[in-house]
């Protein structure tokens, strides 16, 4: 009897912004308008959806040709690049430095441990791509009526820049969405979740002491290792609040 999965697709793809080639990603094709305007927005590049004049994704030869608006390309890229680390390639062109630069976050909406728990299950039960090859990374947020919304990719900092793009694109409130990413929690992914506002992110795994530091400094909630009744929660500004039976060894770590 033969169990196994289908394998993950990644591929490499090209980004160049107004003429000027960014870097080769390791993609999964799909979403990947979403990606591009997650990514953008993520490196400052662009503020919203009408900084946008035009995209062009051309599959079949692996590049996305993308054209802003009043976009100075000589000051942003002769910045340093920082190549991601893990799963996926991928570039940031934001130093520790320059994440701390940040606005601090200021959500209000307060979670019961139990809910975030109850989403990530959701969350689990409703990603396609890694229930068919278990070797998928995914993120998704969840509004305030509980819906939830999953983008996936080969990476997890890609994954993160799809559903950033979707919230883009519908020009979505951050101050009323969680965060759920199935990756690890580095600075990178801080530095994304930061600079569009989520206040509270959510992973099944760990976070770095790096992005706890910069979570800390930002103001925003981070619980790792979600899973089952389980969760570590590394921040606490009074956002995520344990309403499960302390003696289980639901909820530890620093805050």
């Amino acid at each position: 009897m033969n169990n196994r999965k289908g394998c993950p697709d990644e591929y490499p793809i090209t980004l160049v912004v107004n003429d000027f080639e960014v870097a080769v990603f390791q993609l999964t094709k799909s979403d990947l308008e979403d990606w591009v305007y997650g990514y953008l927005f993520s490196e400052g590049m662009i503020s919203g959806v009408n900084d946008i004049e035009r995209v062009f994704i051309n599959e079949d030869s692996g590049v996305i040709q993308v054209e802003l608006a009043n976009f100075d390309s000589e000051k942003m890229f002769s910045k340093k690049k920082h190549y991601t680390a893990g799963c996926g390639r991928g570039v940031t062109f934001f130093s520790m430095t320059d994440v701390k630069t940040f606005n601090k976050v200021k959500g209000k909406k307060v979670y019961p441990l139990s809910y975030v728990l109850k989403k990530r299950s959701e969350f689990a039960k409703n990603s396609p791509f890694y229930l068919e090859t278990g070797g998928m990374h995914g993120a998704c947020i969840v509004n305030e009526k509980g819906d939830i919304t999953v983008r996936e990719d080969i990476g997890r900092h890609n994954a993160v820049d799809k559903i950033i793009g979707h919230a883009v694109r519908n020009q979505l409130d951050p101050g009323s969405l969680l965060l759920i990413t199935t990756g690890r929690i580095s600075y990178e992914m801080l530095s994304k979740a930061a600079k569009f506002g989520f206040a509270v992110i959510g992973s099944r795994t760990a976070a770095t002491k790096q992005a706890i530091q910069l979570a800390k400094y930002l103001n925003i909630e981070v619980v790792g290792y979600l899973r089952g009744k389980m969760a570590i929660q590394y921040t606490s500004f009074g956002r995520v609040i344990n309403d499960l039976d302390e003696r289980a060894g639901v909820i530890g770590g620093s805050s």
